[in-house]
């Protein structure tokens, strides 16, 4: 039964891919125990889910400069006139596409996106509050949902982004740059034929383009050399494209290629019949190949989402434990040199000033000697509870004086916001020993089930594999 907002969201996620696609529903579940097994340790709050961190429809993001077209070519793949065009901004929020059930395109403010986890900004505005005070609670500012009855959009989602200049994005923008860059199952960057001013473009290309050099997943960012009809006019148009690609190559990018576009309903008049058809052959060529790398997404979407789910549990895994445990480890050595220099330091002084004192007799300490075993029993007692509140004391400071090292190292990267709430969970579990190790709500037979949700990720790729391959060459038999 869903205690929590997100629990409940996630449920009805589930059931909805029940009847969609039952491989992703089983994903959802595999899901939810990874979320049991981190929010034991502390790795995530009862209110957070890895389910909501993905996209469960493939998303294709459309990034790129001002004036570049990049709504007129959302427009021309829809069908549809949904989103406004023009050579200055036109739209400065990030709009999410997808498909409706009226024939009228509707509007919905950013809140739907916020509170929906199907969608890919779920509770983006607490991320963009952390990143700009105040910028969160204007989610609307920034976001937008419109949905229109398109088939080309059945069973994926559509970001259209506001024009690109790095040198005038507010943070919150460029975070949400990132957040898309980093959900999206395809990149589509465009860039504006008419302007291949290297100089001017290098922020742009810096962050569109240069960071992305070294991901695992670059192959899904797609270079669009848009409104290339504008070059008609040049004696050799290719040379546009050489300059763009050295602009690129100066950039560090010298893998991949443009994609050269531009659009039919807007094309520049080109008198020569022979550049003409050569142009369009290579447009219809490209725009071919941009459509079938989106119309393959819907395949890719289960392998997407089981690679996340298996990513997110080896993640935890292999580099969240052995990071958690080292902390804990470093814990464990302040406080036991704090407590030996401590305690050491109070029973030399207890010492010196009771055998100068000549409260001694052999072994036996006086001031204890003429009192009757109750007594005795309650002072012990007392001195028992002292030990156990200095200890308590000792014991948390020197975990804080660790728990501010995780606060300020930056190499943690994304990962610091969860190693340093699980840290706080294990200073905050009381009764935890401090043994090389040892983490609160993390076991033997814990990490048993972590490593079977690995091995399930495993069976369904073969499942999934089974669906769409057949290596042997051999029909299966039909029941």
């Amino acid at each position: 039964m869903a205690t929590t907002a997100t629990e409940e969201r996630i449920k009805r996620l589930k059931h909805h891919l029940e009847l969609e696609n039952p491989a992703l529903s089983q994903a959802v579940q595999y899901f939810q125990e990874l979320d049991a097994i981190a929010r034991r340790i502390g790795f995530i709050s009862h209110d957070d889910s890895y389910a909501t961190q993905i996209s469960w429809w493939p998303v294709v993001a459309v990034l790129g400069t001002f004036s570049a077209g990049k709504s007129t070519f959302l427009n021309e793949y829809l069908g549809i006139d949904l989103q406004r065009t023009g050579n200055q901004a036109i739209d400065d929020k990030f709009t999410v596409i997808c498909y409706g059930d009226t024939d009228q395109p509707r509007q919905l403010p950013g809140l739907a996106l916020d509170a929906d986890p199907r969608f890919p900004f779920y509770q983006i505005s607490e991320q963009v509050e952390a990143a700009s005070k105040g910028e969160g609670k204007r989610v609307d500012s920034f976001l937008q949902l419109k949905t229109c009855r398109a088939e080309s959009l059945r069973g994926k989602i559509m970001i259209d982004s506001p024009g690109f200049d790095a040198d005038e994005q507010r943070s919150s923008t460029l975070l949400i740059t990132d957040h898309i860059i980093g959900l999206s199952d395809l990149v589509l960057v465009f860039f504006d034929a008419r302007h291949p001013e290297p100089g001017a473009m290098m922020d742009t290309l810096k962050h569109l383009v240069v960071e992305t050099i070294d991901r695992s997943d670059s192959d899904k960012f797609l270079y669009i050399l848009n409104q290339i009809d504008n070059t008609a006019r040049e004696d050799n148009p290719e040379e546009v494209v050489a300059a763009w690609q050295r602009a690129l190559a100066q950039s560090g990018l010298t893998a991949g290629r443009f994609y050269r576009t531009y659009s039919e309903s807007a094309v520049v008049p080109i008198e020569d019949e022979q550049k003409r058809l050569r142009m369009q052959a290579k447009r219809d060529e490209d725009l071919g190949e941009i459509r079938r790398r989106i119309e393959q997404l819907n395949i890719e979407r289960a392998y997407r989402v089981t690679g996340m789910l298996e990513h997110s549990c080896k993640h935890l895994r292999d580099v969240m434990i052995p990071r958690l445990i080292e902390a804990r480890n470093v814990w464990m050595s302040r406080n036991l040199w704090t407590n030996v220099i401590v305690f050491g330091l109070a029973i030399g002084l207890f010492l010196y000033v009771t055998i100068t004192g000549d409260a001694w007799d052999g072994f036996t300490f006086l001031p204890l000697a003429g009192l009757d075993t109750t007594l005795q029993l309650l002072v012990g007692l007392g001195v028992a509870v002292l030990v156990l509140f200095v200890y308590s004391r000792l014991r948390r400071l020197a975990g804080q004086s660790v728990l501010r090292r995780l606060q300020r190292d930056d190499s943690l990267g994304s990962d610091k916001a969860s190693l340093v709430r699980a840290f706080e969970t294990q200073l905050g579990a009381v009764f935890s020993p401090l043994l090389p190790g040892k983490l609160a709500g993390w076991s033997a037979r814990v990490q048993k089930k972590l490593d079977k949700l690995i091995g399930e990720t495993d069976r369904m790729v073969q499942a999934l594999n089974d669906q769409y391959t057949q290596p042997s060459g051999v029909e299966p038999k039909k029941r």
